[in-house]
């Protein structure tokens, strides 16, 4: 039976660059939260067992602005969870649409959205606009929270002396990863969902990625937890795809030289640690709704404790 819609935020708390939200869920009539420290949170989605399986999609949408194109591939691929970033909320060049929440309204899914920054130049002081990431699926949605860098580019900060034009995208906020649980099988599974700095050198991008491994040791050795979304890893070697090796994490599309971008750049990932197995990934090449071309890989828990190596 389908769950009546709804949608609500989580407020959050910042605390030295880490955002987390609490258990109390708000309504949007409720006090209102900082702008960029609420989780924007709706249900479309039926009520359903845990999967054995899922099929995750992650995938740098370009804004949405080929909206039909982004509703016909999750059309064709049909995952069951959708790791998104790059998505508009409210901003005047995506015709001021709530994407996250128009394509959860029509796939039948959940979704949490989190602000990455206040689009200065596509919205007005009663009206923002907001861009971010946004993760979706049939499942039910546990413990949302964002992760707010505490390294961030300066450039992100708005001059005072730059017109608000579109052209010069003045933007308040900075860089996060948006942190969600699901559950497979008997298992709880923690995903990153993470986009890192496009505008920073390399070290910058590395001290993102480290605060992300530092987040995941909460869950414990034992615990599932992907990391997937643009990691900007713009030259190889990558101290980004490195340290992810060293931390543990594995490549869930293994031996896969194909670009995720179509500057002939890979710059899109997906990692698992612990006891997952991941099977078919690919890069979807053949999809062009976006200057990304989305990931897609099967993940099941592994039958072996220690896990099976990714793509096998």
């Amino acid at each position: 039976m389908r769950l009546p819609p709804k949608e609500s935020v989580v407020r959050t708390t910042a605390v030295a660059g880490l955002a987390v939200a609490t258990a109390a869920l708000l309504s949007p009539a409720d006090s209102k939260p900082a702008p960029l420290d609420v989780l924007v949170c709706g249900g479309f989605a039926a009520e359903t067992p845990p999967a054995a399986s899922i099929r995750l999609m992650s995938w740098n949408i370009e804004r949405g602005a080929r909206l039909r194109a982004v509703v016909s591939a999750i059309s064709r691929e049909k995952p069951e969870v959708c790791v998104f970033q790059e998505v508009d909320c409210n901003d005047a060049r995506t015709g001021h649409r709530d994407i996250a929440a128009l394509l959860a309204r029509r796939f039948g899914l959940n979704y949490v959205f989190a602000r990455e920054f206040q689009e200065l130049s596509q919205g007005t002081r009663e009206s923002p606009a907001y861009h971010g990431q946004a993760t979706l699926t049939a499942l039910p949605i546990r413990s949302p929270r964002l992760l707010r860098f505490s390294r961030q580019s300066s450039r992100w900060l708005p001059r005072w002396y730059l017109p608000n034009w579109p052209f010069f995208q003045r933007r308040l906020g900075g860089r996060i990863a948006l942190v969600t649980e699901i559950h497979l099988g008997n298992t709880s599974v923690a995903i990153y969902n993470v986009h890192l700095e496009s505008q920073g050198s390399r070290e910058l991008r590395l001290a993102q990625i480290r605060e992300v491994v530092a987040d995941a040791l909460r869950y414990g050795p034992k615990r599932p937890v992907i990391i997937a979304g643009d990691l900007n890893t713009k030259s190889f070697p990558s101290p980004v795809i490195s340290f992810l090796l060293e931390s543990g994490f594995r490549d869930a599309l293994p031996g896969s030289p194909r670009p995720t971008h179509r500057s002939g750049r890979k710059l899109d990932w997906i990692f698992v640690r612990g006891p997952l197995e991941c099977t078919g990934g690919r890069v979807c090449a053949g999809i062009d709704a976006s200057d990304h071309y989305p990931l897609a890989v099967e993940i099941a828990p592994s039958p072996s404790p220690g896990g099976l190596a990714a793509g096998r």
